[in-house]
């Protein structure tokens, strides 16, 4: 018999492919809503591993205290409105029906009460396009544009964490620690580059797959690799 690939180790859920879960520091979440308009203060910037994206600590001024990504430009000490009836000003939370159109937002609940599920990644923000009766029209970090209730709250301004990714790794090694706090396997080998026995995809005269590569649904686990169910196959023909 040949080798496990990657494919069914990552399946069995070892530690090695387990997101390592006690480094982090909490969930990032908005309180539940209320119909009130509560400020807080911003008691302290956390770093997060493997989240990429600082969290803001906010004391509100009932005394609790909840983690939220923070938005860029918000420091330590500043005071911060959460409800229908606060600023639509860089950091505050507010209820989509609150926010003019136009405005960016970031950590967006898809239902309300979710505590937030959209464009929460570091320099990621939506942009408030229209409303249709009780919904908000958002256009995503992807360019999609989604529709969600106007009830759904959200951050103003951008996650903050920008230009992450235009900061060169340089070295193996960086990558390799980036890897470890997302519980990804790094370095990760192409199946063409192994031989015939540890891969479907290994072995030949040179590196190819040598054969058609889309598998079923329902193909067992050492032979599911490659183009697994696609819609269709082949060049497309009179594409422009």
């Amino acid at each position: 018999m040949g080798k496990r690939i990657l494919t069914q180790r990552m399946g069995r859920g070892t530690s090695v492919f387990r997101s390592p879960r006690w480094i982090k520091k909490g969930k990032a979440k908005y309180p539940p809503p209320t119909d009130k308009t509560l400020r807080g203060r911003v008691m302290e910037l956390i770093h997060d591993p493997g989240r990429w994206v600082p969290l803001a600590k906010i004391r509100l001024e009932s005394g609790e205290e909840f983690l939220t990504p923070a938005a860029e430009g918000v420091y330590v000490g500043q005071l911060i409105e959460m409800g229908p009836q606060a600023k639509p000003s860089n950091g505050n939370i507010l209820p989509l029906s609150s926010i003019p159109e136009g405005t960016q937002v970031f950590n967006i609940e898809i239902r309300p009460g979710d505590g937030g599920k959209l464009a929460r990644a570091s320099g990621a923000y939506a942009t408030i396009t229209g409303r249709s009766g009780n919904k908000t029209i958002l256009v995503l970090p992807s360019g999609k544009t989604k529709t969600v209730l106007s009830s759904s709250r959200a951050t103003i301004g951008i996650a903050a964490g920008a230009g992450r990714v235009e900061k060169p790794l340089l070295k193996a090694g960086a990558n390799y620690y980036r890897s470890k706090v997302k519980a990804w396997k790094w370095p990760v080998v192409r199946g063409v580059a192994m031989n015939a026995v540890s891969h479907p995809h290994g072995g030949g005269s040179h590196q190819s797959v040598s054969h058609p590569s889309t598998v079923a649904r329902t193909t067992p686990p050492g032979r599911k690799v490659g183009h697994i169910a696609a819609r269709r196959t082949g060049r497309r023909r009179g594409a422009r």
